[in-house]
């Protein structure tokens, strides 16, 4: 048995615990985390643009939380891979929102996973930043849909005015498309012949191939017959690397054009030497600052260590993904939040009102405002692809804002 207690030793233990409860009870609370999800894409289709999306966001992460973190509260980041499936990014903000009580999402990468995903999203009350969703429109009938990304159609007429200032020939084109990606879709089929159009530039019927397809030779060959000055491509990197090879194999010279699609800094391998003359245009150039040369020096170390060596400039929507994560800070900042559980339904709101109006400076750009339909307005940086090099050619400031 035990020892036993005498009474007054039982009298000093209460008066103990009664200090310690006294103590306890004059101490502040330990600041509570805020919790953010991230909607990545680890494998699928589109893996090898956007598995370094997790690299950037840690990285953001990380510094923020070693200077105290959203006003005193430190990020719990939590993650969900989509495999590229629209399906599952919608179940990845159901998840963050309704299981994890993120107050924000990261995420989702693509444009087809945010036409999903951004309906689950107005219905829970939460905002969303897609990194790499380009397709326009797709933000406009959604309040808590912001995006830190460049319009696809707004970067492609910005290359077209480039050719015509530095008199480059472009009074043909022709369009070469992916059928089964939704941007390189949308973009061959609707983007690039409407822009072309407006610049009174001629084109035929808009050829398509499949992502997986493995020849492309009667596609280029349709291309090649009919003598066009550039051959305007809408396509992934890998995807447009066959295509890239397929056209100098027969015979084609001129410029191949693109929009931010295929803009990977890191693609280089995959286009080789054939790549040569390649005009395309990116959101993000990683030698405008030295806040964008510190962050690509740092994005290269940390994919060394996770075993992405290849992954060494940050692709544009790499440094949209960081910025992201400082632009949400910003907006929580503003707002006030505090990671309460039971004030969840309000912070949701508050950040989505902190938004309106807000003005951001990061790696993609220098006091960047939203327009009317939630979207960022960004620079546009213009790259040629000479020697297996990645070189700036031609830069566009990002649009005003109205108001």
């Amino acid at each position: 048995m035990g020892r036993q207690l005498t009474g007054r030793q039982m009298k000093r233990t209460a008066a103990a615990a009664l200090g310690l409860a006294g103590l306890l009870a004059g101490a502040p609370a330990m600041a509570q985390d805020i919790t953010i999800g991230l909607s990545m894409i680890k494998s699928g289709p589109l893996k090898s643009v956007g598995e370094a999306t997790e690299t950037s966001v840690d990285i953001a992460v990380a510094e923020i939380n070693a200077k105290g973190g959203i006003a005193g509260h430190k990020i719990n980041l939590v993650k969900f891979d989509t495999g590229t499936d629209p399906k599952q990014a919608a179940t990845a903000t159901q998840k963050f929102a309704q299981d994890d009580g993120a107050l924000a999402i990261v995420g989702p990468f693509s444009s087809g996973e945010a036409a999903v995903a951004f309906p689950a999203g107005e219905r829970l009350g939460i905002v969303q930043m897609p990194n790499a969703a380009s397709q326009p429109g797709l933000t406009g009938n959604f309040q808590y849909a912001w995006r830190l990304t460049a319009d696809e159609g707004k970067q492609f007429t910005r290359l077209i005015t480039t050719l015509r200032r530095k008199n480059i020939k472009i009074e043909k084109a022709e369009i070469l498309y992916v059928s089964d990606e939704r941007v390189s879709n949308i973009s061959g089929t609707t983007f690039y012949p409407a822009i072309f159009k407006a610049a009174n530039i001629a084109f035929g019927e808009p050829v398509a191939f499949q992502y997986k397809s493995f020849d492309v030779a009667p596609q280029v060959a349709q291309i090649i017959e009919r003598k066009p000055d550039v051959v305007a491509l809408a396509a992934t990197p890998d995807s447009a690397g066959k295509v890239i090879k397929e056209l100098r194999r027969q015979g084609f010279a001129g410029r191949v054009i693109g929009s931010q699609i295929f803009a990977d800094p890191n693609a280089l391998d995959l286009f080789g030497r054939d790549a040569d003359g390649l005009l395309i245009v990116a959101g993000y150039w990683w030698d405008r600052s030295d806040q964008t040369r510190a962050f690509t020096k740092k994005f290269a170390e940390e994919n060394a260590k996770r075993g992405l060596e290849a992954k060494k400039i940050p692709h544009h929507t790499d440094a949209q993904a960081y910025d992201i994560v400082y632009l949400l800070k910003q907006a929580m900042e503003k707002a006030g939040v505090t990671g309460d559980k039971s004030k969840l339904t309000a912070e949701r709101i508050a950040i989505r009102d902190a938004m309106k109006g807000i003005r951001f400076t990061g790696v993609t750009g220098d006091n960047t405002c939203f327009n009317a339909a939630r979207d960022a307005e960004l620079p546009g940086f213009v790259i040629e692809i000479k020697d297996l090099k990645w070189n700036l050619f031609d830069q566009h400031p990002a649009d005003n804002c109205p108001g």
